[in-house]
C-alpha cells in the first residue's frame, strides 16, 4: 500500500485534524478566551469539515480491503456530519450554563463527540468485520461518557451506567456471532464471505447473534429497553446525537453488511427483519402514547422510526437502499428540529422536560411552536412535508417486493402515530399555560441557526427531487 491510499481516508484525516486543533486550542487558550470563543471555533471548524466533505473524493480500497471508500460512503458520512454540526449548534446554552453543581467543560464534549463520530466513519467504510467491530466500540464507549456528562445529576449517571452495560452485552453477543461466521465462512472480509454465505446452520446462527448486537444501536425491539431511560437521563444534546447520528451510522453499516455479505441468504434475513419491523413500529407507537416526559416520548418515537427504516432495508434493492438513506436524511432534519425546541424550552424552563412545559408555547414563543409543529408533522408523515415523502418511498420499496401486508401494518401504525404526535400540538396550541410552562424568551443565536437549517431541510428534502435522485444514483452501484 502506497501513500496515495491514505487519500481514501480524507474524511477520517480531516476529522482527526479538527480534533487535534480543538485539543491544542483548549490547552493553549486562556480561560477567558475559551469562555468567549471556544464554541464558535469548534462549530466553525466542524462546519468547514462538513462543507469540505461534499467535495469530490477518490474511491477505492485501503489496508488490503479492510477500508472501503466510495461515493455512497462519503454521502453517508456527510449526512452524519450535518447532524453532528446541528447538535453542536444546539448545545451552546447547555454547555455555557453557569452552575455550581456542574463542572462541564466544552472541550470534553466536543472532543469525545468527535471520537464517537470517527468510530462511526469506520463502521460505514468497513470492508472487514473486525474493522466494523472496532468502529462500533470506538463509537459506543465514548457515548457512555456523554450520556453521563452531567455527572452531578442522578439520572445522567444512571443513563451512562445503563448504556455501558447494555453496550458491553451487545458487544459480546456480536463477537459471539462473528466467531460463528468466521468458523462457517473462513474469513472476516466482506468480499470473501459473500462468496461462501449460504443457508448453513452455523452461518444463520452467526448472523442472528451479529444482528442482535447491532440491533442495540438501532433500538429495535427487543433490544430497545435501554432507550427511554438513557434518552431521559442524558443531556438533551447527547440525546439528540444518540437519536439521529448513532442510529444513522448503525443503519448505514447494517445496509452494507446485509447487501454485501448476506445477499445470498436474503430470504432468511427478510423474514427476521419483517417481524422486527412490525413489532418495533407497533410497540414504539403504543408506548409513546403513555409518556409524559418529552424526551421519553421521543425515545419511543425513535424506536418506531427505526422500524420504518427497516422497510427500506427489507426490500433488498437499490431502491430500498435509496429510500432508507433518504429516510435518515429527512429524520435528521425533523428530529433535530424537535430537539432544538426541546433544548431551548428545557434551558429556559429550569430543566423541565415534561410535556406540560410546552402548554401554551404558541402564545409565549410562537416561532418555536411553529418549528416544533413542522418537525412533528414531518415525523408523522403528514403531506406534504419531507417526512411524508420519506415514508412514501420506503413503503413503495417494500410494496414493489410484494410486502403488502407489512406496508398495510405500517400504514395503520402511521395513523396511531398521528394520535400521539398531536398530543404535543395540543399542548402548544390548545392547552393553557400552567405554572411549569415557560414564559417568553429568546433562543441563543447558535440554536436559532440550527433551527433555520432544520426548517429549510424539512422543506427542501420534500420539494427538491434532485436530492432523492442523487442518492439513488449512488445507491444503484452497490
Amino acid at each position: 500500500m502506497d501513500f496515495s491510499n491514505f487519500l481514501l481516508m480524507g474524511q477520517e484525516i480531516g476529522l482527526t485534524v479538527v480534533f487535534l486543533l480543538l485539543f491544542c486550542y483548549d490547552i493553549i487558550a486562556s480561560e477567558r478566551t475559551k469562555n468567549r470563543w471556544f464554541h464558535w471555533v469548534a462549530c466553525s471548524e466542524f462546519a468547514i469539515l462538513t462543507v469540505w466533505g461534499f467535495l469530490p473524493k477518490p474511491a477505492g480500497e485501503a489496508f488490503g480491503g479492510m477500508f472501503i471508500s466510495s461515493d455512497l460512503t462519503v454521502l453517508m458520512k456527510n449526512i452524519l456530519n450535518i447532524a453532528t454540526l446541528l447538535v453542536f449548534l444546539q448545545s451552546y446554552s447547555w454547555l455555557n450554563k453557569e452552575s455550581k453543581e456542574n463542572s462541564l467543560r466544552r472541550s470534553e464534549f466536543f472532543t469525545i463527540t468527535l471520537i464517537t463520530l470517527l468510530g462511526m466513519y469506520m463502521m460505514i467504510s468497513a470492508g472487514n468485520f473486525m474493522m466494523l467491530y472496532i468502529g462500533m466500540e470506538t463509537a459506543s464507549l465514548p457515548l457512555a461518557c456523554l450520556a453521563a456528562f452531567n455527572k452531578y445529576k442522578e439520572k445522567s449517571a444512571e443513563a451512562g451506567v445503563k448504556y455501558i452495560l447494555i453496550s458491553a452485552l451487545s458487544s459480546g453477543i456480536m463477537l459471539f456471532g462473528l466467531s460463528f461466521l468466521y468458523g462457517a465462512l473462513g474469513s472476516f472480509y466482506f468480499s470473501d464471505m459473500t462468496l461462501n454465505a449460504v443457508s448453513a446452520p452455523l452461518t444463520l446462527l452467526g448472523f442472528v447473534f451479529f444482528f442482535g448486537g447491532l440491533g442495540f444501536k438501532l433500538s429495535l425491539v427487543p433490544f430497545h429497553l435501554w432507550t427511554a431511560d438513557v434518552y431521559e437521563g442524558a443531556p438533551t444534546s447527547v440525546t439528540a446525537y444518540l437519536s439521529v447520528v448513532s442510529k444513522g451510522a448503525a443503519t448505514f453499516a447494517l445496509i452494507f453488511v446485509l447487501y454485501k455479505v448476506f445477499g445470498q441468504i436474503e430470504a432468511v434475513w427478510q423474514i427476521i427483519l419483517w417481524w422486527l419491523s412490525v413489532i418495533t413500529i407497533t410497540l414504539g407507537n403504543l408506548f409513546a402514547i403513555r409518556q409524559t416526559d418529552i424526551k421519553r416520548f421521543f425515545a419511543f418515537s425513535s424506536i418506531s422510526q427505526a422500524g420504518y427504516i427497516l422497510l427500506g432495508v427489507i426490500a433488498g434493492t437499490s431502491q430500498g437502499m435509496t429510500a432508507a438513506i433518504f429516510y435518515i436524511l429527512v429524520y435528521v432534519f425533523s428530529n433535530l428540529a424537535a430537539f432544538g425546541v426541546i433544548s431551548a424550552v428545557e434551558h429556559h424552563g429550569k430543566g423541565n422536560t415534561s410535556i406540560s412545559a410546552f402548554n401554551g408555547l404558541s402564545k409565549s414563543n410562537p416561532r418555536l411552536a411553529f418549528i416544533m409543529m413542522l418537525a412533528i408533522f414531518s415525523l408523522a408523515g403528514i403531506p406534504f412535508f419531507a417526512g411524508f415523502f420519506s415514508k412514501f418511498f420506503v413503503f413503495m420499496a417494500a410494496a414493489e417486493q410484494g410486502q403488502y401486508i407489512l406496508v398495510f401494518i405500517a400504514l395503520l401504525n402511521t395513523v396511531i402515530s398521528l394520535f400521539y404526535y398531536l398530543i404535543i400540538i395540543k399542548a402548544m396550541y390548545i392547552k393553557e399555560s400552567e405554572s411549569e410552562a415557560v414564559v417568553r424568551f429568546r433562543t441563543d443565536s447558535y440554536n436559532r441557526t440550527s433551527l433555520v437549517i432544520c426548517t429549510i431541510g424539512i422543506f427542501a428534502a420534500g420539494i427538491l427531487s434532485i436530492i432523492y435522485e442523487h442518492i439513488g444514483t449512488l445507491s444503484f452501484g452497490l
